[in-house]
């Protein structure tokens, strides 16, 4: 996975490589172990998904990316690669002050510091706190959290402004959620949505005006 700078290239380097160790050790775990110790795991987008949304995010050049669920940070970085390359800034929240100090540590050695804010809090307190307008909202959060996520996200979106939604397909645990989820989002006149078969399932959302009719 190429990305624009070296230093960039070898944090995604470090964070593949934790991955394929932490992936050998969770298929070691007895069962029913893993629940109790999923926040030591990685668990990223994946790179097919991350070079998806920089792609995206380079065509589209969306001033304002909003990141909900910074975790360690391997998403984050395909968004600052993306974002840093026109000037655009990403915002990135998350609940875990820990999981964000190291994602801090590992978007500073990339060399993104300045395009990346990292806020750590209760997201839906923090929505609620930013004027808007959000061109851009990565929504790959806990999955019980991502119908009220979309709730507060939904009125400070901008014309045109996307929201992508991660783990619309798997893991299958999560199908419940999935689908008021997807309810929400059709149920809005002024959006556009599609679910795209990219890692495990993208829910791609776009606002369209009022003189732009649903297709």
């Amino acid at each position: 996975m190429e990305f624009s700078s070296p230093a960039a290239s070898a944090v995604f380097a470090e964070y593949d490589a934790r991955h394929q160790r932490e992936r050998a050790l969770m298929r070691d775990l007895p069962a029913g172990e893993f629940g109790d110790r999923r926040d030591e795991f990685l668990l990223p987008i994946g790179a097919r998904a991350g070079g998806f949304l920089r792609a995206l995010i380079r065509g589209k050049e969306p001033k304002r990316i909003l990141e909900l669920g910074t975790s360690y940070g391997y998403s984050t970085l395909f968004l600052a690669d993306a974002a840093q390359s026109y000037g655009g800034q990403v915002i990135s929240v998350d609940l875990d002050a820990a999981k964000q100090d190291y994602a801090a540590g590992m978007l500073a050695r990339a060399g993104f510091a300045d395009t990346v804010e990292f806020r750590c809090g209760d997201a839906i307190k923090l929505i609620a706190a930013d004027p808007g307008p959000l061109d851009f909202v990565l929504l790959d959060i806990w999955k019980n959290q991502y119908l009220p996520c979309f709730e507060a996200v939904y009125p400070k979106l901008a014309e045109e402004g996307i929201i992508a939604s991660d783990n619309m397909i798997q893991p299958a645990s999560a199908r419940d959620a999935v689908r008021r989820y997807r309810a929400a989002i059709t149920a809005k006149e002024d959006l556009q949505t599609m679910l795209l078969p990219v890692g495990s399932g993208i829910e791609l959302s776009i606002r369209w005006s009022a003189g732009n009719p649903k297709l």
